[in-house]
Protein backbone atom coordinates (compact mmCIF):
# COMPACT_ATOMS: atom_id res chain seq x y z
CA UNK A 1 0.00 0.00 0.00
CA UNK A 2 1.66 3.46 -1.40
CA UNK A 3 2.38 5.94 1.39
CA UNK A 4 -0.60 8.83 -0.37
CA UNK A 5 -2.96 5.59 0.34
CA UNK A 6 -2.02 5.28 4.25
CA UNK A 7 -2.40 9.42 4.43
CA UNK A 8 -5.83 9.22 3.06
CA UNK A 9 -6.93 6.39 5.35
CA UNK A 10 -5.28 8.60 8.20
CA UNK A 11 -7.45 11.31 7.80
CA UNK A 12 -10.75 9.58 6.94
CA UNK A 13 -10.08 8.50 10.30
CA UNK A 14 -9.65 11.55 12.18
CA UNK A 15 -12.76 12.86 10.41
CA UNK A 16 -14.85 10.00 11.24
CA UNK A 17 -13.94 9.54 14.99
CA UNK A 18 -15.99 12.68 15.88
CA UNK A 19 -18.92 11.33 14.22
CA UNK A 20 -18.74 7.99 15.69
CA UNK A 21 -18.06 9.22 18.75
CA UNK A 22 -21.35 11.44 18.83
CA UNK A 23 -23.07 8.48 17.32
CA UNK A 24 -22.04 6.05 20.21
CA UNK A 25 -23.78 8.49 22.79
CA UNK A 26 -25.91 7.15 25.54
CA UNK A 27 -29.55 7.35 24.89
CA UNK A 28 -31.69 7.52 28.14
CA UNK A 29 -35.97 7.31 27.91
CA UNK A 30 -37.71 8.01 30.36
CA UNK A 31 -41.88 8.48 31.28
CA UNK A 32 -42.27 11.77 32.76
CA UNK A 33 -45.51 14.19 33.28
CA UNK A 34 -46.09 16.88 30.80
CA UNK A 35 -47.68 19.84 31.99
CA UNK A 36 -51.16 18.41 31.79
CA UNK A 37 -52.39 16.68 33.80
CA UNK A 38 -53.12 13.28 33.43
CA UNK A 39 -51.49 13.13 30.07
CA UNK A 40 -48.07 11.09 30.28
CA UNK A 41 -45.36 11.33 27.83
CA UNK A 42 -42.12 9.53 26.63
CA UNK A 43 -38.91 11.54 27.06
CA UNK A 44 -35.91 10.92 25.35
CA UNK A 45 -32.59 12.42 26.53
CA UNK A 46 -29.34 12.17 25.11
CA UNK A 47 -25.97 12.31 26.99
CA UNK A 48 -23.87 13.03 24.11
CA UNK A 49 -25.46 16.51 22.95
CA UNK A 50 -27.66 17.03 25.89
CA UNK A 51 -30.80 17.62 23.64
CA UNK A 52 -34.19 16.06 25.45
CA UNK A 53 -36.91 15.09 23.21
CA UNK A 54 -40.82 14.73 24.55
CA UNK A 55 -43.29 12.59 22.69
CA UNK A 56 -46.70 12.51 24.83
CA UNK A 57 -48.51 9.34 24.54
CA UNK A 58 -51.87 10.83 23.20
CA UNK A 59 -49.56 11.56 19.76
CA UNK A 60 -48.02 8.49 20.08
CA UNK A 61 -51.80 6.54 19.64
CA UNK A 62 -52.19 8.73 16.72
CA UNK A 63 -49.27 7.86 14.69
CA UNK A 64 -50.00 4.62 15.84
CA UNK A 65 -53.12 4.55 14.79
CA UNK A 66 -52.79 6.45 11.40
CA UNK A 67 -51.16 2.83 10.33
CA UNK A 68 -54.33 1.02 10.40
CA UNK A 69 -55.79 3.56 7.64
CA UNK A 70 -54.99 1.62 4.60
CA UNK A 71 -56.80 -1.71 6.32
CA UNK A 72 -60.39 0.81 7.05
CA UNK A 73 -59.56 1.85 3.74
CA UNK A 74 -59.46 -1.61 2.25
CA UNK A 75 -62.54 -2.59 4.64
CA UNK A 76 -65.24 0.08 5.48
CA UNK A 77 -65.40 1.56 2.16
CA UNK A 78 -66.82 0.42 -1.69
CA UNK A 79 -62.46 -0.81 -2.61
CA UNK A 80 -63.11 -4.35 -1.69
CA UNK A 81 -65.89 -4.90 -4.53
CA UNK A 82 -64.44 -2.47 -6.92
CA UNK A 83 -61.03 -4.26 -6.64
CA UNK A 84 -62.56 -7.84 -6.69
CA UNK A 85 -64.64 -7.52 -9.53
CA UNK A 86 -61.97 -5.54 -11.86
CA UNK A 87 -59.33 -8.56 -11.18
CA UNK A 88 -62.12 -11.59 -11.97
CA UNK A 89 -62.76 -9.26 -15.29
CA UNK A 90 -58.75 -9.24 -15.94
CA UNK A 91 -59.34 -13.00 -15.44
CA UNK A 92 -62.21 -13.81 -17.49
CA UNK A 93 -60.39 -12.30 -20.51
CA UNK A 94 -57.27 -13.95 -19.80
CA UNK A 95 -55.39 -11.22 -21.06
CA UNK A 96 -52.68 -12.48 -18.55
CA UNK A 97 -51.51 -9.24 -16.42
CA UNK A 98 -53.06 -6.57 -18.23
CA UNK A 99 -54.32 -4.57 -17.04
CA UNK A 100 -51.82 -4.31 -14.58
CA UNK A 101 -52.30 -4.50 -10.95
CA UNK A 102 -51.14 -0.77 -10.43
CA UNK A 103 -53.63 0.80 -13.28
CA UNK A 104 -56.31 -2.02 -11.38
CA UNK A 105 -55.29 -0.43 -7.72
CA UNK A 106 -55.22 2.93 -9.36
CA UNK A 107 -59.16 2.62 -11.06
CA UNK A 108 -59.95 0.97 -7.71
CA UNK A 109 -58.83 3.86 -5.63
CA UNK A 110 -60.42 6.46 -7.82
CA UNK A 111 -63.87 4.97 -8.40
CA UNK A 112 -63.53 4.54 -4.59
CA UNK A 113 -63.39 7.75 -3.97
CA UNK A 114 -65.65 9.09 -6.76
CA UNK A 115 -68.50 6.29 -4.72
CA UNK A 116 -67.48 7.69 -1.52
CA UNK A 117 -67.82 11.30 -1.84
CA UNK A 118 -71.23 11.47 -0.36
CA UNK A 119 -69.79 10.02 2.25
CA UNK A 120 -66.78 12.21 2.43
CA UNK A 121 -68.82 15.46 2.06
CA UNK A 122 -71.21 14.70 5.20
CA UNK A 123 -68.03 13.88 7.33
CA UNK A 124 -66.43 17.30 6.57
CA UNK A 125 -69.39 18.94 6.96
CA UNK A 126 -70.45 17.03 10.37
CA UNK A 127 -66.83 16.33 12.21
CA UNK A 128 -63.85 17.72 10.40
CA UNK A 129 -64.86 21.03 9.97
CA UNK A 130 -66.92 22.03 13.51
CA UNK A 131 -63.60 20.39 14.80
CA UNK A 132 -61.22 22.44 12.72
CA UNK A 133 -63.09 25.50 13.95
CA UNK A 134 -63.01 24.60 17.75
CA UNK A 135 -66.93 24.25 17.92
CA UNK A 136 -66.46 21.08 19.01
CA UNK A 137 -63.64 18.46 20.86
CA UNK A 138 -62.09 15.37 19.16
CA UNK A 139 -64.72 13.06 21.02
CA UNK A 140 -67.35 14.42 19.19
CA UNK A 141 -66.30 14.51 15.82
CA UNK A 142 -64.48 11.47 15.95
CA UNK A 143 -68.53 10.13 16.87
CA UNK A 144 -70.19 12.24 14.02
CA UNK A 145 -67.52 11.47 11.48
CA UNK A 146 -68.19 7.63 12.20
CA UNK A 147 -71.75 8.16 11.63
CA UNK A 148 -71.57 8.94 7.49
CA UNK A 149 -69.48 5.88 7.47
CA UNK A 150 -71.43 3.26 9.00
CA UNK A 151 -74.73 4.86 7.13
CA UNK A 152 -72.92 3.73 4.39
CA UNK A 153 -72.03 0.14 5.53
CA UNK A 154 -75.57 -0.72 6.54
CA UNK A 155 -77.02 0.30 3.61
CA UNK A 156 -74.71 -2.21 1.61
CA UNK A 157 -74.92 -5.33 4.61
CA UNK A 158 -77.32 -8.02 4.32
CA UNK A 159 -79.16 -8.39 7.75
CA UNK A 160 -77.94 -12.11 7.46
CA UNK A 161 -74.41 -11.48 7.99
CA UNK A 162 -75.21 -8.82 10.29
CA UNK A 163 -77.29 -11.62 12.40
CA UNK A 164 -74.48 -14.30 11.78
CA UNK A 165 -71.99 -11.93 13.35
CA UNK A 166 -74.51 -11.16 16.59
CA UNK A 167 -74.69 -14.85 16.84
CA UNK A 168 -71.14 -15.55 17.15
CA UNK A 169 -70.56 -12.83 19.55
CA UNK A 170 -73.10 -14.21 21.86
CA UNK A 171 -75.19 -11.14 21.53
CA UNK A 172 -79.13 -11.13 21.51
CA UNK A 173 -79.96 -7.82 18.98
CA UNK A 174 -80.15 -4.50 18.53
CA UNK A 175 -83.33 -2.68 18.63
CA UNK A 176 -82.21 -0.03 15.34
CA UNK A 177 -79.42 -0.61 12.85
CA UNK A 178 -78.02 1.88 14.46
CA UNK A 179 -76.76 0.34 17.30
CA UNK A 180 -75.03 -2.30 16.01
CA UNK A 181 -71.20 -1.45 16.92
CA UNK A 182 -68.48 -1.40 13.96
CA UNK A 183 -67.28 -4.64 16.07
CA UNK A 184 -70.14 -5.68 14.42
CA UNK A 185 -70.51 -4.04 11.42
CA UNK A 186 -67.28 -4.15 9.59
CA UNK A 187 -67.23 -7.98 9.55
CA UNK A 188 -70.77 -7.76 8.57
CA UNK A 189 -70.08 -5.79 5.60
CA UNK A 190 -66.74 -7.30 4.47
CA UNK A 191 -68.63 -10.67 4.12
CA UNK A 192 -71.75 -8.78 2.04
CA UNK A 193 -69.23 -6.75 -0.49
CA UNK A 194 -67.37 -10.58 -0.59
CA UNK A 195 -70.39 -11.82 -1.81
CA UNK A 196 -71.92 -9.28 -3.83
CA UNK A 197 -68.12 -9.08 -5.67
CA UNK A 198 -68.17 -12.76 -6.54
CA UNK A 199 -72.02 -12.38 -7.78
CA UNK A 200 -71.27 -9.81 -10.25
CA UNK A 201 -67.87 -11.67 -11.48
CA UNK A 202 -69.95 -14.85 -12.19
CA UNK A 203 -72.38 -12.60 -14.71
CA UNK A 204 -68.88 -11.80 -16.09
CA UNK A 205 -67.51 -14.53 -16.82
CA UNK A 206 -70.59 -15.96 -18.60
CA UNK A 207 -70.22 -14.52 -22.01
CA UNK A 208 -66.60 -15.10 -21.70
CA UNK A 209 -66.63 -18.76 -21.20
CA UNK A 210 -69.46 -19.11 -24.12
CA UNK A 211 -66.52 -17.55 -26.52
CA UNK A 212 -64.33 -20.24 -25.02
CA UNK A 213 -66.51 -23.15 -25.45
CA UNK A 214 -67.64 -22.08 -29.25
CA UNK A 215 -63.41 -21.53 -30.03
CA UNK A 216 -62.77 -24.53 -28.85
CA UNK A 217 -65.93 -26.60 -30.34
CA UNK A 218 -65.08 -25.11 -33.39
CA UNK A 219 -61.20 -26.15 -33.15
CA UNK A 220 -61.78 -29.38 -32.24
CA UNK A 221 -64.48 -29.94 -35.25
CA UNK A 222 -61.24 -28.87 -37.82
CA UNK A 223 -59.42 -31.12 -36.12
CA UNK A 224 -57.16 -28.56 -34.94
CA UNK A 225 -56.32 -30.14 -31.12
CA UNK A 226 -52.73 -28.79 -31.47
CA UNK A 227 -54.07 -25.25 -31.49
CA UNK A 228 -54.42 -23.54 -28.06
CA UNK A 229 -58.48 -22.33 -28.10
CA UNK A 230 -57.12 -19.52 -25.57
CA UNK A 231 -54.83 -17.97 -27.86
CA UNK A 232 -57.94 -17.77 -30.90
CA UNK A 233 -60.29 -17.01 -28.63
CA UNK A 234 -58.61 -13.90 -26.76
CA UNK A 235 -59.10 -11.30 -29.72
CA UNK A 236 -62.24 -12.35 -29.72
CA UNK A 237 -63.09 -11.42 -26.16
CA UNK A 238 -61.27 -8.71 -26.48
CA UNK A 239 -63.25 -7.24 -29.67
CA UNK A 240 -66.59 -8.08 -27.75
CA UNK A 241 -65.83 -5.94 -24.60
CA UNK A 242 -64.26 -3.52 -26.65
CA UNK A 243 -67.69 -3.42 -29.06
CA UNK A 244 -70.13 -3.31 -26.01
CA UNK A 245 -67.65 -0.59 -24.33
CA UNK A 246 -67.43 -2.98 -21.42
CA UNK A 247 -65.10 -0.64 -19.47
CA UNK A 248 -67.73 2.61 -19.66
CA UNK A 249 -70.71 -0.08 -19.05
CA UNK A 250 -68.74 -1.55 -15.39
CA UNK A 251 -68.06 1.17 -13.99
CA UNK A 252 -71.02 2.42 -14.49
CA UNK A 253 -72.40 -0.69 -13.00
CA UNK A 254 -70.02 -1.17 -10.08
CA UNK A 255 -70.62 3.10 -8.97
CA UNK A 256 -74.87 2.12 -9.68
CA UNK A 257 -74.45 -1.09 -7.29
CA UNK A 258 -73.54 1.37 -3.86
CA UNK A 259 -76.74 2.92 -2.41
CA UNK A 260 -75.46 6.07 -1.31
Amino acid sequence: MSRSTLRALAVLLLVLAPLAAHAAAPVLATVTSQAAPGIPAVTVHSTGTGQTYSLTIQLLVLMTAITLLPAALLMMTAFTRIVIVLSILRQAIGAGQSPPNQVIIGLSLFLTLFVMSPVIDRIRTDAVDPYMAGTIDATVAIAKGVEPLKGFMLQQTREHDIATFVRISGGKGYDTPKDVPLTILAPAFITSELKTAFQIGFLLFIPFVIIDLVVASVLMSMGMMMLSPVLISLPFKIMLFVLVDGWSLLMGSLAASFYT
